[in-house]
């Protein structure tokens, strides 16, 4: 049997290797490796694949965030309602600005931002709401959208996790996650179901003037080459993983339902085990399954991941410490019980191996070790 990887970026790499290994020389050959013209023929093919008007790259993921406060002018002591249960990047990038975070506890079937919490978090203060689409699977946005109309609140979709889910309005209409909201952000790092060989982001709006200006942020607060209309920073998308994202743009449905697939495996085998609740699905949302997360109940869920290591199995527990409970913003004044489901969350989850490369010897010899644990 191979060995199991969270993500095994080089079978992917092996796969596609011939059309990236061309996507990077074409790069080389031009030797344009910052602004070159595959920048703009991606953000078009990203733009195009979401549906939405302006798509602009970035450095990273962290930046897309931290610009898309800048560019919407959210000033030092602004209130931002967001999730505790995510990468800490949602929140920091607030922190660097000054803003408040202010965090509304999830729903602990999907993961994701509750929006009867939000509407518990609102205060004159309040600015904007941070949904994060976890794992690869939309929060509940029709009634963020309303929170948000309601009270005159932008909203920012953290997409890092769930570029290419779709999000599934009462109506029926279909719209791209990062799309709903005034302005959505993602990340490309390589673990990413859309991801580069480095780091790499971008932001998506329908704005168009919105748009100049998250570009200009972006280049230093410039429009016109030395002239600063504003303070902005330097995040650019390398023109190497542009190439790369256009190709790999290609596959990224595909690779979604592989992991579809995957999930569906992990769904039915895991079924009979009593100690474990697999993933929930929405009405509301796809899922792309960026993390097959379970709940591992009575806590066993560090034993587990030791006796699936002892195994030479992977998993990951993602997050041991929600972010209201972290070091870094004690300053908030949070303590712990102030928001139980993520708490309860953090001592429960644990992320499996899945990627489109895995197969079924693997998956059984996952799933079969987890029923030797419980056995």
């Amino acid at each position: 049997m191979k060995e199991i990887h969270m993500a095994d970026l080089r079978a992917q790499y092996e796969r596609l290797k011939p059309e990236i290994d061309e996507a990077i020389n074409s790069v080389l050959q031009s030797t344009a490796f910052v602004k070159g013209p595959e920048i703009k023929k991606f953000e078009e093919e990203l733009s195009g694949y979401l549906g939405i008007r302006n798509v602009i790259s970035c450095g990273n993921g962290t930046d897309a965030l931290q610009i898309a406060y800048m560019a919407l002018g959210l000033k030092p002591g602004d209130e931002i309602i967001t999730t505790p249960f995510t990468f800490v990047a949602t929140v920091e990038t607030m922190g660097l600005l000054g803003l408040k975070p202010v965090f509304a506890d999830v729903d602990e079937r999907t993961f994701n931002i509750s929006p009867a919490e939000i509407r518990k978090k609102i205060s004159p203060a309040t600015r904007a709401i941070v949904p994060v689409h976890l794992f690869g699977q939309c929060a509940e946005m029709e009634e963020i959208l309303e929170i948000a109309n309601e009270n005159n609140l932008y909203v920012i979709e953290d997409t890092a996790q769930a570029t290419g889910t779709d999000y599934i309005f009462k109506t029926g209409v279909k719209k791209k996650a990062g799309t709903l909201g005034i302005i959505g952000t993602t990340s490309f790092f390589p673990s990413k179901n859309l991801a580069c060989y480095g780091d790499g982001g971008a932001l998506f709006t329908m704005n168009d003037e919105l748009a100049t200006k998250i570009r200009s942020i972006a280049n230093h607060g410039m429009k016109v080459r030395y002239y600063y209309d504003s303070i902005g920073v330097n995040s650019r998308l390398d023109t190497i993983q542009a190439a790369i994202l256009r190709v790999k743009l290609r596959y990224l449905d595909s690779f979604n339902e592989a992991r579809r697939k995957v999930a569906s495996f992990y769904d039915t085998a895991l079924n009979d085990c009593p100690e474990i609740i697999t993933p929930s699905r929405t009405e509301y949302s796809s899922h792309i399954y960026h993390q097959y997360t379970i709940r591992v109940l009575n806590g066993k869920r560090d034993k587990l991941k030791e006796f699936l290591l002892s195994r030479k199995i992977p998993s990951i527990v993602y997050y041991p410490l929600p972010v209201h409970l972290q070091k870094a913003y004690r300053y908030l004044g949070y303590s712990e019980r102030d928001l139980p489901v993520s708490e309860m969350l953090c001592r429960e989850v644990l992320s499996l191996p899945i990627c489109p490369e895995i197969d079924m010897e693997q998956l059984e010899y996952i799933t079969k070790t987890i029923y030797d644990f419980f056995s």
